[in-house]
């Protein structure tokens, strides 16, 4: 497989629930170019966060493949090369901000020694300053509102320095004007440092606001039911956010998602 992108092919995922067999996914077949902002958009339980776990290694897939650049997820991990940003930001509650950014940091320096290593850790106080949290760099996560804590957790991501990002519903617990003003902040700061970005919603309005191709699953056993290119000018400003072009790629996604439904057995 390339080892310039993100490769799967025939995957699929069955749980043992009780007993019985529960099959997630099926026949899963995509691929994710490097510096690649894409979002699996479908309904609960179409396995999108499934798909995110095995990309992670966090699952193994019972049938099919996954190369991360030419590596196994397990290979990616073990080299750091996999950043994840949970639906909670998880902070350390004693340590500052700038102390939870950076542990990644310290946790990775053995995964920097590694000598096939392309990723570079970017700077804390420069990410920081990035996504508008430089005056409270030394605040504890108790003393920030749930907008600065999930700024944190992204920030912590890209300065970990690695070159895939899984980022599960990263904003589901924001209410929708935070939820506004941490998207734009992450778009800036992607067009800035241009990671590959795998992004979980439930959102069609996110998932056309921040990606280039939305990717449309079925209901369970989730599949790609179709991918819809989101070719809306970057930087992605509010006056992009406000445009026909917008709400005519939103009709777009909603009406495959539609189909998709009507598509599953």
């Amino acid at each position: 497989m390339p080892s310039d992108r993100i490769e799967i092919r025939d995957l699929s995922k069955t749980f043992d629930r009780d007993g019985q067999s529960v099959l997630a996914l099926t026949g899963v077949n995509t691929s994710f170019a490097r510096g690649e902002f894409v979002t699996l958009f479908g309904p609960s339980g179409c396995g999108k966060s499934t798909l995110l776990r095995l990309l992670a290694g966090l699952e193994r897939q019972s049938t099919g493949e996954i190369r991360l650049f030419g590596q196994t997820p397990a290979e990616a991990s073990r080299l750091k090369n996999i950043a994840w940003v949970p639906q909670s930001p998880g902070l350390l509650p004693w340590a500052s901000l700038r102390a939870n950014v950076r542990l990644s940091e310290r946790l990775n320096r053995r995964a920097d020694r590694a000598p096939d290593r392309r990723r570079t850790p970017e700077d804390a106080d420069e990410v920081l300053r990035d996504l508008g949290l430089e005056d409270f760099a030394e605040a504890r996560p108790a003393q920030l509102s749930g907008g600065m804590r999930q700024r944190a957790a992204i920030a912590r991501a890209f300065v970990q320095g690695a070159e895939l990002m899984l980022m599960d519903e990263p904003f589901s617990a924001l209410d929708e004007l935070t939820r506004d003003a941490v998207r734009l902040r992450l778009l800036q700061v992607w067009e800035k440092h241009r990671k590959t970005v795998i992004f979980v919603t439930h959102s069609a309005a996110e998932a056309v606001m921040l990606s280039d191709r939305v990717v449309v699953m079925t209901p369970r056993p989730g599949r790609v039911f179709r991918e819809v290119p989101i070719d809306l000018p970057r930087p992605r400003t509010p006056d992009v956010l406000d445009s026909p072009a917008f709400d005519a790629k939103l009709r777009e996604v909603k009406h495959v998602l539609r189909a998709g439904w009507e598509d599953a057995p």
